[in-house]
């Protein structure tokens, strides 16, 4: 696993949202991605980092920070969890992990103990212009939002 670092540009994606719609990162040139990856939708630590990110949602959009969340789930369940959690932004199904894979998050992590292959919960601040702000792997779900803010504030 590769982590990407500041300043490179970020890899490109053209997924389906939770409505079917095609989103690519281009579709946000001009203004900055907090950009995050998820293991699975309804598990507790996906809800709290997805409802965290929904609450600071405000003021996101008013420092002009788009949010897109990632995970391998199937467009159907994305489309659910955002509805059960009345989440305001873009759901990405990325059910084969090519993109998880070129950001440097699909790889080992475990559960208690237990090991698996999946999503490891990452987040990315990107710039207007695609270039990588910061990257935090192995994020905590409650940490994706203030460390994107603290970020925010240098600007």
């Amino acid at each position: 696993m590769s982590e990407l670092k500041p300043g490179v540009t970020a890899p490109d994606f053209c997924l389906k949202d939770q409505d079917d719609k095609t989103v690519k990162l281009s579709d946000f040139i001009g203004r900055k991605l907090l950009l995050y990856f998820y293991p699975r939708a309804e598990t507790p630590g996906c809800v709290m980092q997805a409802c965290s990110i929904r609450n600071a949602f405000q003021e996101l959009s008013a420092s002009g920070v788009a949010a897109v969340g990632i995970s391998p789930d199937a467009g159907n369940a994305q489309k659910k969890f955002a509805g059960r959690y009345n989440l305001p932004f873009q759901l990405l199904a990325d059910e084969d992990h090519q993109v998880a894979e070129a950001y440097g998050v699909w790889g080992e992590s475990s559960i208690l103990f237990i090991k698996y292959t999946g999503i490891i919960r990452s987040s990315f601040l990107i710039d207007e212009k695609g270039k990588i702000i910061q990257a935090w792997y192995k994020v905590k779900p409650l940490d994706t939002v203030p460390n994107a803010l603290a970020v925010l504030k240098q600007f």
